[in-house]
């Protein structure tokens, strides 16, 4: 696990570098707001609409669980220059649920330094985000540009 405060740079990261998150509650509350602003499906609102879905109960929006990772992801992994994505990959293997406690693990896959801006990369980092109970809800791939030591 890599734990620096300060920025890091495609310099300072290697693959096998893992970044771990704070944990994050979630309530009904915010899962309902969540989806009354950006995904208003009856299974994300209701209760009792949610308990007649393919859910069986209120479940979060992928959106929203996507959302929350990214947030710890901003926290927790401290890229000079921020998290700039290039591309994702996506899945949702089970429901976030009210009263779920969201943790992110991170971990690098892959470096590739640019053949032709060589003051950056891109770095292949999975995420995995997980309940309380050491479940799985989201996998993430994604591709972030870094940039090398001096360049930002």
């Amino acid at each position: 696990m890599k734990s620096e405060t300060k920025p890091v740079t495609l310099d300072d990261i290697a693959v096998g570098n893992r970044y771990l998150s704070r944990e994050f509650p979630l309530n009904t509350a915010q899962i309902k707001n969540f989806a009354r602003d950006f995904d208003p499906q009856p299974f994300h609102l209701d209760e009792t609409a949610a308990a007649q879905s393919f859910f069986g109960g209120l479940a979060a929006s992928g959106w929203h669980t996507a959302a929350m990772t990214m947030r710890l992801m901003v926290e927790s992994i401290p890229f000079m220059g921020g998290l700039i994505g290039a591309g994702v990959e996506i899945s949702w293997p089970r429901p976030t649920r009210p009263g779920d406690v969201l943790r992110a693990e991170s971990i690098i896959i892959g470096i590739a330094p640019s053949k032709s801006r060589p003051d950056r990369g891109i770095v292949t980092l999975q995420t995995d985000t997980f309940n309380q109970d050491g479940e799985q809800v989201q996998k993430l791939v994604s591709k972030l540009l870094v940039f090398r030591r001096g360049a930002v």
